[in-house]
């Protein structure tokens, strides 16, 4: 999170989102959040989570916006958490932060299950992922807001433009880069078979696994509308990440993923093709967000090994993963 809003946060704003929500001050706990404060809590009803973002990052019908959508594919069958409503029957609860914005609440059922397990996952719960991931996105196709002002922005619209805001002047040297894969980027086709609303941060860190390797995804604060493959890439960037060999890890990976994809949506192969550039586009923009939220020297293990050698990778323009793409174009047809 932004340092200067999070020091805007404190225990009053807490108790107050608790009242909105009937949580008990035993019934709450914190856990990891990375742009907002998130906590799990207990009530006679059930498990929930809750989320404590700000107005400077998302607005309120943005966030509106994003339950719909959840809404929306919980209803056509996909595993998602839903959001549940605050005591006075609110999608969004709004907390005045004493400096002109608001912090922003919302809470969701939480997923059955736990997180999945360290290292490579299993193949059955590989293909169940890919399933998922196809599964919304041809509900997807045929998703409408319903509220025009809680239309989700583009994955390139300028809020959603980090490397351009957060890389500090002595990385200014990469954005010539990044500006040329977005141009290229940009010319990409936006009908309907391969665009549409992404949940555009699908990694294993975002959902749950229940004892029949059932999925449950949450977290969609960053869904955009965006390429199918953007959405595909963030899956296989986040899981290959750590492996020794990303070459090896993907050509096991990738078949079984989109072999359960294909079970639930088509998707041109030739969007394949485009993977490598988003890879790089993903790249980029978590190596100019790590460093804005957290310095040249961040405390997190798994975000200094991020950083270790990036900035090097990104200048050089070195590929996220070798591969050979048209090998796997196969499992989609």
């Amino acid at each position: 999170m932004d340092p200067a809003i999070a020091s805007r946060f404190n225990t009053d704003l807490l108790q107050a989102a608790m009242r909105h929500y009937d949580i008990a001050a035993d019934k709450i706990h914190p856990l990891d959040g990375f742009e907002s404060f998130i906590y799990e809590f207990e009530r006679p009803d059930g498990r929930f989570v809750l989320r404590i973002g700000h107005s400077g990052r998302r607005s309120p019908d943005l966030i509106r916006g994003e339950v719909d959508w959840i809404d929306f594919l919980a209803d056509g069958g996909a595993s998602v958490a839903r959001a549940v409503r605050s005591r006075r029957g609110e999608l969004v609860e709004a907390l005045d932060d004493g400096q002109g914005g608001q912090f922003l609440c919302t809470a969701f059922v939480r997923a059955p299950g736990s997180a999945p397990p360290p290292g490579p996952l299993p193949e059955r719960l590989v293909r169940n992922y890919g399933r998922l991931l196809g599964r919304m996105h041809a509900l997807t196709k045929e998703y409408r807001p319903s509220d025009p002002a809680w239309r989700r922005p583009a994955w390139d619209a300028p809020e959603n433009l980090y490397a351009e805001r957060w890389l500090p002047g002595r990385d200014a040297a990469l954005l010539p880069r990044q500006r040329e894969l977005m141009a290229h980027l940009a010319t990409l086709p936006r009908d309907p078979a391969g665009y549409g609303l992404i949940h555009q941060d699908a990694h294993p860190g975002n959902f749950f696994v229940d004892a029949d390797d059932r999925l449950t995804l949450f977290d969609f604060d960053d869904c955009v509308y965006g390429h199918f493959a953007y959405d595909l890439a963030m899956v296989l960037f986040y899981t290959a990440l750590g492996a020794a060999d990303r070459t090896a890890f993907t050509a096991g990976f990738l078949p079984v993923f989109l072999s359960g994809y294909r079970e639930e949506n088509r998707l041109d192969p030739h969007w394949l093709g485009e993977l490598p550039g988003f890879l790089k586009l993903r790249e980029i923009d978590l190596y100019a967000e790590i460093l804005f939220m957290e310095g040249p020297t961040p405390s997190s293990p798994w975000s200094q090994r991020f950083l270790d050698g990036r900035r090097a990778r990104i200048e050089s323009g070195a590929p996220v993963i070798e591969f050979d793409w048209g090998s796997v174009g196969k499992y989609l047809v």
